[in-house]
């Protein structure tokens, strides 16, 4: 039986160009790009490469305004740890949204609970939509940093970055935004969407995991989140993760030269699944439908059935179906999503909601599957929902 996956917003197969690129600086050029031979000059140059090539993945004029990083996790920390302690005496009051990811909600609450600073979480509204008023309206003097994702991993909700980056131009506020789901999707240009920092992970867009990249606007003052080395211009101590580094610049090559395509092949058939699931589920919607989505990203709620039983049942040896029901971060949580309840969707229905991230591998024939498979799983589920016979 052939499985289906539909969770790359969780994580993506790496390309076999993305691989094949890797493999020489694994068996054949090792060395320390720190060291002086030639060896270490040979990983020193791929390093040098792909910084020229993630510079222009994200439109930025300097390749030095990019740092390696393991994954967006650690991007979203040194952004927001680094930028809040650097600059921690000219104020100590960041603003973010109600729906970030944990990378970016957890590390505010660490520097609200251990450093003193304060932190105001902005709404959005029923389609998951930062608001940009309350936004402008919590800026204040003691306010030094903006952190909004570009969009949300749960939903594929993509936020006004552009529109708070003009409000913000001249304020003296670094904005920074989480781009780890619009990465490789999206054509991002860091000046069009006036952002001083922006977080970028490789796993999301075919690269290998354990690799991500922070892009530093010149002249910004910002602490290193890591110690001991000179590596990345004294930014992040530790030798640079070679073969993973070579990896995400073959991942960001190949989505640049297939945007185009991707986004018209991927949209069409996730148009064909939406559009079939509302004829075909009765009792079920589309958590920001009336936004603007990452074209992979379908977020549905079924209402009267539990997600965790769903997702195990579309998952069984004779459906084969991976999807999941939210961030991969909170797998295992009993909460219903943050971001969902932010949305003002009611608990038992943010409950029964279902992520479905297409990707590079999927087919029209894996959405007939889709299409054909899902009502009767969830018909058979609310068959055993007390509240779906009510």
């Amino acid at each position: 039986m052939k499985r289906i996956y539909m969770d790359n917003n969780a994580t993506t197969r790496v390309r076999e160009e993305v691989v094949n690129t890797m493999i020489p600086y694994y068996a054949e050029h090792y060395g320390n790009p720190s060291s002086i031979h030639y060896f270490g000059q040979k990983s020193r140059a791929v390093i040098d490469d792909a910084r020229i090539v993630m510079a222009r993945f994200i439109s930025a004029d300097d390749p030095q305004n990019i740092v390696f990083t393991s994954g967006g996790t650690e991007s979203d920390n040194f952004a927001i740890k680094g930028f809040a302690m650097a600059n921690s005496k000219r104020g100590k009051h960041i603003i973010t949204s109600s729906i970030e990811h944990h990378a970016v909600f957890n590390t505010c609450e660490y520097l609200r609970k251990n450093f003193g600073y304060s932190v105001t979480y902005i709404p959005v509204d029923r389609n998951g939509v930062v608001d940009i008023k309350k936004l402008e309206t919590a800026l204040s003097e003691d306010t030094i940093l903006v952190s909004i994702m570009h969009a949300n991993n749960e939903t594929g909700v993509i936020q006004p970055i552009k529109s708070i980056g003009k409000m913000l131009k001249n304020k003296n506020i670094a904005f920074h935004t989480d781009a780890v789901q619009t990465a490789g999707k999206v054509r991002i240009d860091v000046d069009d969407l006036g952002v001083d920092l922006l977080s970028i992970s490789a796993h999301k867009f075919y690269g290998p995991k354990g690799v991500g990249m922070l892009y530093i606007r010149k002249g910004l003052t910002i602490d290193a989140l890591l110690h001991g080395g000179h590596h990345e211009s004294n930014y992040r101590a530790g030798t640079e993760n070679v073969p993973c580094i070579a990896g995400m610049s073959a991942a960001a090559q190949i989505a640049m030269r297939e945007y185009t395509l991707e986004c018209s092949r991927i949209s069409l058939l996730r148009e064909k699944f939406e559009t079939g699931i509302l004829e075909r589920i009765p009792q079920s919607e589309i958590n920001g439908i009336h936004a603007e989505r990452l074209y992979n990203t379908s977020s549905i709620a079924f209402k009267y059935v539990e997600g965790e039983a769903l997702l195990l049942a579309m998952d069984n040896e004779s459906t084969g179906i991976a999807a999941s029901s939210g961030s991969a971060c909170t797998a295992g949580s009993s909460e219903p999503s943050h971001v969902l309840t932010a949305m003002g969707v009611e608990p038992l229905i943010a409950q029964g909601t279902i992520r479905f991230s297409f990707g590079h591998d999927n087919t029209e024939e894996e959405v007939d599957y889709l299409l054909d498979t899902l009502p009767r799983v969830v018909e058979k589920l609310r068959t055993m929902s007390p509240l779906w016979r009510q």
